[in-house]
């Protein structure tokens, strides 16, 4: 089967449907983004698109900061919701049952119901359309301690997240492998040495 080609269009999937937090403690908001992922290691930079006619939009410009909180399974309402919903109107933190908790290094609150929040620092703003682009330094990682196993090693893979594509919600599910699997040499067994005869 062949492919039908069509003009150029945002249709990259899936994505991570991010909450993302912007202002302080005492008036905050929680904007969901798609357009979000991470741009560089070392320093770890990340960037988000965002309208400017959002009502968060003035709140990151004017403070320079912002912060990534991953959604689960169970916070699959509140970011359908704080996609429709505009923080002029309504406190979606209320209203979602979520919390507002301090970040280390950012004024903004980070969701404590999220296994990841990211606090970020914006270093330069680019205007693209209908969209303009924070690029932003990831300054503090903040996870969830139920996550982190025995070794210290933190299990996001257990957190139910959930992705974004073409309009719709998933799930997370089966695990296919890990980075590098297809080049990994197999462990091969030990041989079994042969069986001796009390005789020999």
């Amino acid at each position: 089967m062949g492919k039908v080609s069509w003009k150029g269009g945002a249709l990259l999937a899936p994505v991570p449907p991010a909450l993302v937090t912007c202002g302080t403690m005492e008036k905050s908001n929680i904007l969901t983004i798609a357009w979000t992922g991470i741009i560089n290691t070392t320093p770890p930079k990340t960037y988000i698109s965002v309208r400017p006619e959002r009502y968060s939009y003035d709140i990151i410009e004017k403070m320079g900061e912002f912060v990534i909180n991953l959604a689960t399974k169970d916070m699959v309402r509140a970011v359908d919701f704080c996609g429709v919903k505009s923080g002029r109107d309504v406190d979606k933190f209320k209203l979602c049952s979520l919390d507002a908790q301090r970040c280390e290094s950012v004024l903004c609150p980070q969701i404590k119901q999220s296994p990841l929040s990211l606090e970020c620092k914006v270093f330069d703003k680019i205007e693209l359309g209908t969209h303009h682009m924070f690029l932003a330094d990831i300054v503090a990682v903040n996870v969830d301690e139920d996550l982190l196993d025995k070794n210290g090693r933190f299990c996001l893979e257990k957190a139910g997240l959930i992705a974004y594509a073409h309009g719709d919600y998933f799930e997370l599910g089966k695990h296919l492998g890990d980075f590098g699997f297809s080049v990994r040499k197999k462990k091969t067994p030990p041989k079994k040495r042969p069986k001796r005869n009390k005789r020999d």
